[in-house]
């Protein structure tokens, strides 16, 4: 299993104890962190994931059906390496007051270094921020790394007020 994100690890523990929602979760390596951390955790993948002790929901997000989780609301929204625009208003509407939102994914610049490469699925300078500027910024950062593999990342800790 791969760890999890140091981005994801750094800002957990402002998450509340409650249930987090792991957003295209793959292989379910978040999801894992934050049931070792006993939450309650729903995660969401279009490939079928079996994750002993996570809520787990099979959807394509990218089909144009609606949102799978119309009522949900979470203490805590993780999404890694996953863009897809159209969601964002659902992230932001699916926090409880007071609710962390943890988000990093790839942007402009990374397709030097390889995949993603498609303008579609990178995120343009600022552009978390800017989206999300309704939630109060814990932390912001864009620009080269080096771990776990060379890209350029974009990444955002914020909260819902409340």
């Amino acid at each position: 299993m791969t760890a999890p994100s140091d981005w994801v690890v750094r800002w957990a523990p402002l998450v509340r104890p409650g249930t987090v929602l792991d957003v295209a979760c793959g292989s379910g390596r978040h999801a894992r962190y934050f049931l070792e951390r006993n939450f309650d955790v729903v995660a969401i993948d279009r490939d079928p994931q079996q994750i002993p002790g996570v809520h787990f929901i099979q959807a394509d997000l990218e089909d144009g059906r609606p949102w799978p989780l119309p009522d949900g609301r979470f203490e805590g929204i993780v999404v890694t390496n996953y863009l897809h625009r159209p969601l964002f208003p659902m992230l932001a509407g699916s926090l409880a007051p007071g609710g962390v939102l943890i988000y990093e994914t790839f942007m402009l610049g990374n397709e030097r270094f390889g995949r993603p490469s498609n303008p579609e699925f990178l995120l343009r300078p600022g552009e978390l921020r800017e989206t999300f500027k309704d939630l109060v910024l814990n932390g912001f950062e864009e620009g080269e790394v080096t771990e776990p593999k060379p890209a350029m990342i974009q990444r955002l800790c914020a909260t819902r007020a409340g």
